[in-house]
């Protein structure tokens, strides 16, 4: 029989194994992936079980190899675990792989044990929920704090309680087994009745210990998933705010040169429905400059049969930039805003030169006018005032790159609409003007390019 101090020291050393074991594995992205996806194929089980079974089967082999050194044996708990988590089949497979070592140290009654023990856990799982499951403490007696509460006013089966016991029970039965039959079976055995319930009461912190580091890990990849779908939902609602906007003031152009220019009307409404069938597929959030400046093209192409001489547009545009990503229906609120604001008002018109450059790891990108500016009054702080006047469109473009790039990263979904590291914090949008000058718009963006950012939502 094992001595009393060996199992008691075994015991805790058992919690230390648990714990780093399953911090280990929380920091593997592909095992929290496989770990968390509900909709798992087989392969991905498997896959899974080879990742839970393979360090705690070296432990089996190391505990049937090294004298004394029992702690880094958690056959039974590691059965039971998957048992929870995947169901009987899985965990008998688990079980089976747990026992090789042990057999070949003629334990010959391990595979059986390890089954029998995923049936329980396995018909466990098939009477309550996953949350049911993660929500197991291996805290006892908060266990039996929160049984005690419910049992006052209603008496009823607590499931978390009737799961400590069943590990435990579990726990009891295999120390029995291995009590009769050590040659065959190996379990932690005492013959003093307060070890032994030790050792009943240890397995199930050891289950808990692993539920619990996965669970946290499971909610907070749950609340960075809520944080991004959040995000993404503002940024749909201000791309919702901009497209109707544009197309409102495209409609009065085509409007008023309905009558007077029918063909050119009709020139704007096949450019009009060209940006429409962009603006109908189902949208990227991020898409590269080419595609951004093919898309202003038509925009331009409007508003330069509407001003006819009066707009001239220049275009100063750095090849190397053309291939960065840049937020998509990002220059067209811009653009907007000089012709209408800059320089609608003025009877000579202007010029509105389009820029874009790589400078320093940024993108930068310019819109200028050489309109009327804005007021001297509200230009005490350029960088930060919007004309007055000038509606949703610059105002949503700030808010846009501040919210896209300014972001917290988080889990698979996160990267879709953030950016990593320090460069983030200072993406802007700077603005400068001069009244009766003009107005320079510039964006400071993180440089990205096509192969590191995702292409879709």
């Amino acid at each position: 029989m094992i001595d009393s101090k060996l199992i008691l020291i075994t015991l805790l050393v058992k919690l230390g194994v648990a714990a780093a074991v399953s911090s280990a594995l929380a920091r593997s992205e592909n095992f929290r992936n496989l770990l968390l996806n509900q909709g798992r194929t087989a392969r991905q089980s498997l896959e899974l079980v080879v990742w839970v079974c393979v360090p705690l089967t070296l432990g089996v082999w190391v505990r049937t190899s090294v004298p004394n050194f029992l702690a880094a044996d958690l056959s039974l708990e590691t059965v039971m675990l998957l048992g929870l988590l995947m169901g009987t089949r899985w965990a008998m497979l688990g079980g089976l792989v747990l026992a090789l070592p042990a057999v070949h140290h003629h334990e010959y009654l391990a595979p059986a044990m390890n089954c029998g023990v995923a049936a329980v856990a396995g018909a466990y799982r098939r009477i309550v929920t996953m949350e049911d499951v993660w929500s197991f403490t291996p805290l006892i007696d908060l266990s039996l704090y929160r049984w005690a509460r419910r049992n006052l006013s209603k008496p009823q089966l607590d499931l978390q309680i009737f799961l400590l016991v069943v590990i435990g029970l579990v726990q009891w039965g295999a120390s029995v087994v291995g009590h009769y039959d050590a040659r065959r079976y190996f379990a932690l055995h005492s013959g003093l009745w307060p070890v032994e319930m030790a050792i009943c009461l240890c397995a199930p912190v050891v289950v808990g210990i692993p539920l619990k580091i996965w669970n946290a890990m499971r909610i907070e990849r749950k609340l960075k998933e809520q944080e991004q779908l959040l995000l993404e939902a503002r940024v749909d609602a201000l791309q919702r705010q901009i497209n109707p906007h544009f197309l409102f003031n495209t409609l009065n152009t085509i409007a008023s040169l309905v009558r007077s220019k029918p063909e050119l009307a009709r020139e704007m409404i096949v450019r009009l429905a060209s940006i429409l069938r962009t603006l109908l597929k189902l949208r990227e959030t991020f898409v590269p400059l080419s595609e951004e400046l093919a898309f202003t093209d038509d925009y331009l192409a409007i508003e330069m049969v509407r001003f006819g001489e009066k707009l001239r547009v220049v275009k100063e545009i750095a090849a190397e930039s053309l291939h960065v990503i840049v937020p998509g229906m990002l220059l067209q609120p811009l653009l907007e805003n000089s012709i209408k604001h800059g320089l609608e008002p003025r009877i000579s018109g202007g010029t509105i030169t389009l820029r874009s450059r790589v400078d320093d790891g940024f993108l930068l990108l310019e819109v200028e006018d050489d309109g009327v500016g804005m007021p001297a009054e509200s230009d005490s702080s350029p960088r930060h005032t919007v004309r007055p006047g000038s509606g949703i469109g610059l105002q949503n473009v700030k808010e846009r790159v501040q919210m896209i790039y300014n972001a917290t990263t988080g889990g698979a979904a996160g990267k879709a609409a953030s950016v990593q590291g320090e460069r983030a914090a200072i993406a802007r949008v700077e603005i400068n003007s001069r009244p009766g000058r003009g107005t320079r718009i510039t964006l400071r963006l993180p440089l990205l390019d096509a192969g590191e950012w995702p292409q879709g939502r």
